[in-house]
C-alpha cells in the first residue's frame, strides 16, 4: 500500500482498538485514557517498523529519538490525541498518523472512531462556504486568550471541542470556520491534521503567518492557525493587534 493507504489503515485500526479498549470496561478515567495510548501506540509502532523500516518516527507516547532529525522522511503520530474525552466517554478524540518529508507534513490520515469516519490528505472535502456567523473552535477546557479575543473582533461564536485532530476536521468538515490555537501543542498533535486541512484548500501556519515546521529537535509547536484563505490574513492581523500580556 502507499503512504496514504498505510495512514490511514493504522490511524482506523488503532481506532478500533481503543474503541474496544473502552468497550471492554476494564479501565476508567484517567486510567482509560492511559491504557488506550498503550495499546494504541504499541500497534502503530509496530506496523510503521514493519512496514516502513528507512523511515524515523515521532510519536507522543515514545521517547524523543534525535536520530530521526537526521531522516528525510519521518512519521509523526499520536495514538490518541484528546485523552480526556476519550476517557469521558466523549466523540471528540482523534487518532492522528502524519508523514512528514523536508520538515513539511506531507500527508496524514486523521481518524475520528468515536464518530466512525477517517478523514486524509488524498481524498479530502471539500469545505462549504459559510454564509452566517463565524464559528471559532476554542479548548473546552483552556480557551486561549488570542482565540476569544480574536473571535470578539470577528463577532465569531465561540464553539468548545476536545482534541486538535477533531478541532481541525471540525473546520474541514465546514462545522467550524477557525481553529486558533495560540496555548502550546507538539508536532504529533497538529500535523496529521493540517496536512489534511492543507490538502482540503486551507490555511495552516503559525498564528503570526510564520510556516509549520516539522521534524524539529524540540517537537513543540506553540501555536496553530487553520482557517479558509479568505479569512486567514483578516485573522493574523488581529493577532497582530492583541496588547502583550
Amino acid at each position: 500500500m502507499n503512504d496514504v493507504e498505510l495512514a490511514v489503515f493504522v490511524a482506523e485500526e488503532a481506532g478500533r482498538l481503543l474503541l474496544d479498549v473502552r468497550r471492554a470496561g476494564k479501565f476508567e478515567g484517567k486510567a482509560l485514557g492511559k491504557e488506550g495510548d498503550r495499546v494504541a501506540n504499541a500497534f502503530i509502532m509496530d506496523i510503521l517498523r514493519r512496514e516502513r523500516p528507512g523511515d524515523a518516527i515521532l510519536s507522543e507516547e515514545e521517547a524523543n529519538d534525535l536520530a530521526r532529525c537526521s531522516v528525510d522522511r519521518v512519521w509523526i503520530v499520536d495514538p490518541l490525541d484528546g485523552t480526556r474525552e476519550y476517557g469521558e466517554s466523549r466523540t471528540d478524540w482523534a487518532v492522528h498518523i502524519g508523514l512528514a518529508i523536508g520538515g513539511e507534513a506531507r500527508l496524514g490520515a486523521v481518524a475520528l472512531p468515536g464518530l466512525g469516519v477517517t478523514f486524509d490528505s488524498a481524498n479530502p472535502p471539500s469545505p462549504q462556504p459559510n454564509n452566517s456567523r463565524l464559528r471559532m473552535l476554542v479548548s473546552r477546557t483552556r480557551p486561549a486568550a488570542e482565540a476569544v479575543a480574536v473571535a470578539e473582533r470577528l463577532d465569531a461564536e465561540l464553539v468548545p471541542m476536545g482534541s486538535a485532530g477533531a478541532k481541525a476536521m471540525a473546520v474541514v468538515r465546514g462545522e467550524a470556520d477557525i481553529y486558533l490555537h495560540s496555548g502550546g501543542q507538539y508536532e504529533w498533535d497538529n500535523c496529521a491534521p493540517v496536512a489534511v486541512a492543507q490538502a482540503a484548500g486551507l490555511h495552516c501556519s503559525r498564528i503570526d503567518g510564520s510556516p509549520l515546521r516539522y521534524n524539529l529537535a524540540n517537537p513543540y509547536l506553540p501555536d496553530l492557525l487553520i482557517c479558509p484563505p479568505s479569512l486567514a490574513e483578516q485573522v493574523m492581523s488581529f493577532v497582530r493587534g492583541i496588547p502583550a500580556a
